[in-house]
């Protein structure tokens, strides 16, 4: 009998805790969750907002994603604390570095992918992890890239058009309210990439309450098309995680202010 899908949900997959090793000697903890009965079919790899407010790899919309889109769209999610961050799958080693030494995390991450023989590896940002994409996620090896409330904060001109000279898809999902880019801001500092699509999302704000179905839905429309939209109920076995000790923090996370002089 189908059930529906609550937020809280927990779909059957493989899930694995893992370690990414940077090249300046910074391990970071992360999970793997992939389809249980099928090789996947795409990547997803999280980098979650600001770690100095918050931010972590179990921010609400990667713990969704983790939860439901191996079953539900076979993809494989990797999701990571970058360094200096905790949650409860642990904390990672190093320090937060004001999207310097990240790089070295976002190369870690995307050379586990490759070395997994991942599929079809995209790169979602989320606020600050959006920054991380846009600076350092224009590897070979990496398909395309989903910004989520991107601030543009640290990246610059610069990296835009390294994304534009590539010609790899850029979708920004921009929140109608959000508290650092609006969309018709967005429209314009993305013209500077003439393949970002830019979404505007009516009534939605930076910290995504209420929409996480929509921005699930709208990352299987591009990582993973055959599998949009998708189901809002499920037939199988589900299980109910506990969200309860995050609900502080993921209001946190996004009480963040623009850093002055970037």
């Amino acid at each position: 009998m189908s059930a529906a899908i609550r937020a809280n949900s927990i779909l059957p997959a493989r899930r694995e805790d893992i370690e990414l090793h940077t090249a300046d000697g910074v391990t970071l903890v992360g999970e793997l969750a992939t389809p249980l009965d099928r090789p996947p079919v795409a990547t997803v790899v999280c980098l979650h907002p600001l770690p100095t407010h918050g931010g972590m790899m179990d921010s609400h919309l990667y713990r969704k994603a983790a939860w439901r889109l191996p079953a539900l769209a076979g993809l494989a999610v990797l999701r990571f604390n970058s360094r200096g961050t905790s949650s409860l799958r642990g904390t990672s080693g190093g320090r937060f570095d004001e999207a310097r030494g990240e790089r070295f995390d976002v190369a870690a991450a995307i050379e586990y992918a490759e070395f997994q023989d991942l599929p079809d590896v995209w790169l979602l940002g989320w606020s600050f992890g959006t920054d991380l994409t846009l600076m350092y996620g224009c590897d070979p090896a990496v398909r395309g890239a989903i910004l989520l409330s991107p601030p543009l904060r640290y990246a610059g001109a610069s990296d835009l058009a390294t994304w534009a000279e590539s010609g790899k898809p850029v979708t920004a999902l921009v929140p109608e309210l959000d508290d650092y880019l609006r969309p018709a801001e967005a429209r314009e500092r993305f013209a500077a990439v003439p393949q970002a699509e830019v979404v505007g999302v009516p009534g939605a704000r930076h910290l995504w309450v209420g929409h996480a179905e929509l921005v699930l839905d709208e990352i299987v429309r591009r990582v993973a098309p055959a599998a949009f939209p998708l189901p809002r109920t499920w037939d199988g076995p589900m299980e109910f995680g506990d969200a309860s000790a995050y609900a502080d923090r993921t209001v946190a996370a996004f009480g963040d202010k623009p850093v002055p002089g970037r």
